[in-house]
């Protein structure tokens, strides 16, 4: 028998999925300050199960990758923002680890909302 930890779900994180573009508010503690720290990439995974679920985000500065990974039910993620909605064909995005940024932006495509069918 297992027995799972009930968490509660952390109300400044919507519903995100691989392939969306967001912006992740996180704080930061340094000595005795504490101030807020944002990161913005693509994100490459979603890891869910509980109290354990995470998400990490990609993106490429100067040349370098840099990927982040932050727990959903963290109360020091203050806030998630989801820029650009994502369609990837893919649960797991790690080839964008080959890519470089724009060959990467290439390969995700944004949603594109579609007009409703209606009285028909």
């Amino acid at each position: 028998m297992q027995i799972g930890i009930e968490v509660e779900p952390n109300p400044n994180v919507p519903p995100i999925n691989p392939g969306d573009t967001v912006i992740v508010s996180t704080r930061i503690g340094e000595g005795g300050r504490k101030h807020a720290q944002l990161f913005q990439g693509v994100v490459i995974r979603v890891k869910k199960g509980g109290a354990g679920a995470n998400f990490t985000v990609r993106r490429v500065t100067h040349g370098v990758g840099v990927e982040c990974t932050f727990p959903i039910y963290s109360p020091l993620v203050e806030k998630v923002e989801v820029l650009k909605p994502g369609r990837a064909r893919r649960a797991k995005l790690y080839y964008l680890r080959g890519l470089s940024s724009k060959q990467s932006r290439a390969k995700l495509k944004i949603k594109a909302k579609t007009p409703e069918k209606g009285g028909e």
